[in-house]
């Protein structure tokens, strides 16, 4: 990973498009998502692994920042790098770029980590290989 983060692409479907033609604002968070799903497993944290391990990551909130639009058939480049963690919440920062290199949208996720029973968990104590890793992220 560089300082930019770690690289997911995504080639705009039609459906995710709008009737003028560029993508729906709404798919941009569905963007982020599936960028964190894989940087989560590039970085060696598979999200499947994690939640059969009895952890979830609600997302507390999300921030997008529109630039310049998308549209069907352009590839959405998307680069994701933790930016904080606690112990108890993270903080995924997102830039999207075209394949011209232009920054088209930029965004933030807040999330925190759960057990299935929505009650918080100290990661530190019983998870500490995640918490070791996700601590690596944050410390690049």
């Amino acid at each position: 990973m560089d300082e930019k983060g770690i690289v997911y692409e995504h080639t705009i479907n039609y459906y995710e498009t709008d009737r003028m033609g560029i993508v729906h604002h709404s798919n941009y968070i569905r963007f982020f998502e599936e960028a964190r799903i894989d940087y989560l497993k590039k970085i060696g944290l598979d999200y499947k692994k994690v939640e059969d391990m009895g952890l979830i990551m609600p997302v507390l909130g999300v921030e997008c920042k529109y630039i310049k639009p998308l549209h069907f058939g352009d590839k959405a480049i998307i680069s994701s790098r933790l930016v904080k963690y606690n112990g108890m919440k993270l903080s995924v920062e997102y830039n999207i770029t075209n394949e011209a290199g232009e920054l088209v949208t930029t965004g933030k996720s807040e999330h925190c980590l759960l057990d299935v029973d929505m009650k918080p968990v100290n990661i530190k104590r019983n998870y500490s290989d995640i918490y070791k890793r996700l601590k690596e992220e944050v410390d690049l």
